[in-house]
């Protein structure tokens, strides 16, 4: 009975709310009557879904901050150091080995992926996957390679990178080369067509294929000393060209020397 009478109440209060709104309609339109009662009532749709909208904007602003701090959260631990033999008395975060950080930043991570939706998710999904290399390598090979075809562009590239290397370190170097020449086209912000190039010269190297190295090499340093910017002045090069250079210089001096030379540092 007791549980009616709360129910009947809130009937009650809904019903005075629903009344004394439209009796304001009504009045409104008592007082515009001959000039269009229907356009009050557009006029209090196009109010209602604004509020609606704002609502959801605000709750959508939270809803990101919130996954952005958990992710941070997350990230923190997978980058704090490791140190079997911490110095006593500190208070500086550590984990006894990789594996430990590994296993509790994978739990982090899994709680952001359990609830958030994308780019969130899938984000957190790459990180587990990378975290799962030091636990489980075999599922974690498994996950980046799910993650390889993610419909979030900057999650595919960065899971197919990892992918490569790990195939690079487990000595499966003609897969590695394969994940390597896709990543080349795509010459993302997050991995360039260097960075990726750089790696397959490394990979062929591995697998004795000196001369395709060696032209690799070369076409990185040599294309990014030759790169202009449109008033033609010399563009910076990258860390991948300048390491491309080096490496070609120990493997194949000679060649090296047929590089186009550097444009001298302009003075600011």
């Amino acid at each position: 009975m007791a549980r009616y009478k709360k129910k009947r109440a809130r009937e009650l209060q809904h019903d005075r709310f629903r009344d004394t709104t439209m009796g304001i309609f009504d009045r409104l339109g008592n007082r515009f009557e001959g000039k269009g009662k229907t356009i009050l009532y557009a006029i209090g749709s196009v109010a209602l879904v604004a509020a609606l909208v704002g609502g959801w904007i605000i709750w959508s602003r939270r809803k990101t901050d919130e996954a952005r701090r958990a992710m941070g959260r997350a990230i923190a631990i997978a980058a704090t150091p490791v140190n079997a033999n911490p110095i006593p008395g500190s208070n500086a975060p550590s984990f006894p080995s990789e594996q430990e950080r590994a296993r509790k930043a994978i739990e982090e991570f899994e709680k952001v992926a359990a609830k958030y939706g994308d780019p969130y998710r899938s984000e957190a999904r790459y990180f587990v996957a990378t975290n799962q290399l030091y636990v489980e390598r075999e599922k974690g090979i498994n996950e980046l390679a799910q993650l390889s075809s993610s419909g979030v562009a900057d999650v595919a590239v960065l899971s197919k990178f990892a992918l490569a290397q790990a195939k690079e370190v487990d000595g499966k170097y003609d897969e590695a080369a394969a994940l390597y020449s896709q990543i080349v086209p795509l010459n993302s912000v997050l991995v360039s067509s260097e960075t990726a190039n750089l790696r397959l010269a490394t990979v062929y190297q591995k697998q004795g294929k000196n001369k395709e190295s060696v032209d690799l090499l070369f076409q990185i340093a040599d294309t990014a000393r030759k790169a202009k910017d449109k008033d033609g002045n010399p563009l910076p090069q990258s860390e991948a060209a300048r390491d491309a250079a080096q490496q070609l210089q120990k493997l194949d001096p000679e060649r090296f020397t047929k590089l186009t030379p550097e444009a001298p540092a302009l003075n600011l």
